[in-house]
């Protein structure tokens, strides 16, 4: 009976430990919803959360994003899309994160939704 309490006590603690250890990602404050203007002050790899139009495509992956306060490179994996259709004239809400090159800034696309 001891055994028994001991490993189950031993099996609840193992399973508490990997839940902890399991969370990983983001832990800092929410971003919230950010403007083209803003992404070109963040840091590379900071999460932004976007608003506006897709103006066009440019080409592998990439499209041009405009919100009220300019344009920026937005690159979406095809497989993001899973069905959705968009165009010039609907409004879109993209996250994910900014990437910071030498000459270049663009967001690298996580979700994207249709508002």
């Amino acid at each position: 009976m001891k055994k028994r309490i001991l490993f189950c006590s031993l099996a609840v603690l193992i399973c508490a430990a990997f839940t902890v250890f399991a969370q990983d990602g983001y832990k800092g404050p929410a971003s919230g919803l950010v403007t083209v203007a803003d992404t070109k002050n963040m840091k590379d790899n900071s999460p932004v959360i976007l608003r506006g139009k897709i103006d066009k495509f440019l080409g592998d992956e990439k499209y041009l994003f405009a919100d009220s306060t300019g344009t920026i490179t937005i690159e979406i994996d095809n497989e993001l899309w899973r069905g959705l259709s968009v165009d010039q004239n609907d409004t879109v809400e993209i996250s994910g994160e900014v990437d910071r090159e030498l000459t270049s800034i663009k967001i690298d696309v996580s979700t994207i939704k249709k508002i």
